[in-house]
């Protein structure tokens, strides 16, 4: 955390993060570390069961984890539109730039879920879960991050109106 809090910091100037995207990112890191400090049951929050939406003996949708994957590759999205909206051509195919966007933050996801894995490679107690959750993890970046472009195209269509 403190690694990604100086990267943003010190590069602030540079991005020109928009204030709700800060907003936005200090809230995952506040998600992110209550997630493996608070314990709840003797279980760290990670592993609370929110809302029984499909749930079989190997996993369990919707978990705090689950919300908290999907809602920082939401997050990915305005992050990485911050980054690229002052490169692109105003007149650019949003057929093209949205899907794009999308696969860039999956693709972040996709390597948080590679140091997750080399993590229960080497060490013997990480915390992080096994397959499933592995897997989980990848379908609630890929959700956040679609929803994300949802959003995304909502409020630049708003804009354009006004």
């Amino acid at each position: 955390m403190l690694f990604f809090f100086l990267v943003i910091a010190l590069t602030l100037k540079k991005t020109k993060f928009t204030y709700p995207v800060l907003w936005m990112l200090t809230a995952w890191g506040v998600m992110h570390m209550a997630g493996g400090g608070i314990k709840i049951n003797n279980e760290v929050l990670y592993a609370l069961k929110l809302i029984p939406i499909w749930v079989t003996e190997n996993f369990y949708v919707l978990k705090y984890d689950q919300f908290v994957h999907a809602y920082l590759y939401f997050v990915m999205i305005f992050v990485i539109w911050d980054l690229l909206k002052n490169n692109l051509n105003k007149k650019i195919n949003k057929i093209i730039i949205y899907p794009a966007i999308a696969l860039i933050s999956i693709g972040i996801g996709a390597l948080n879920e590679v140091a997750e894995f080399s993590a229960v490679l080497f060490f013997s107690s990480t915390g992080v879960g096994d397959y499933f959750n592995n897997s989980w993890d990848i379908v609630f970046n890929s959700l956040g991050a679609i929803l994300g472009v949802i959003v995304l195209n909502f409020r630049i269509k708003k804009k354009q109106i006004r």
